[in-house]
């Protein structure tokens, strides 16, 4: 199926998870992660019990530390 990640276009496996998602993008080791689906906050717990919609919008940002 058909989504957007920070504004692209990816073609994931139906019934996806957030979990699966993000393990696909290789950011499941960085614990400074967030995301956003259809402009929802999505809790690092419930990372693996939330389903991917078709067509949805999501945003992954990644924390970087530094000064």
């Amino acid at each position: 199926m058909e989504i957007r990640v920070n504004g692209e276009t990816r073609e994931i496996d139906a019934c996806a998870t957030v979990a699966a998602l993000v393990s696909a993008l290789g950011l499941e080791q960085y614990k400074g992660v967030a995301v956003e689906m259809n402009g929802t906050f999505v809790r690092r717990e419930a990372y693996a019990e939330t389903d991917v919609p078709p067509n949805a919008t999501v945003e992954i940002v990644r924390f970087v530390g530094g000064g």
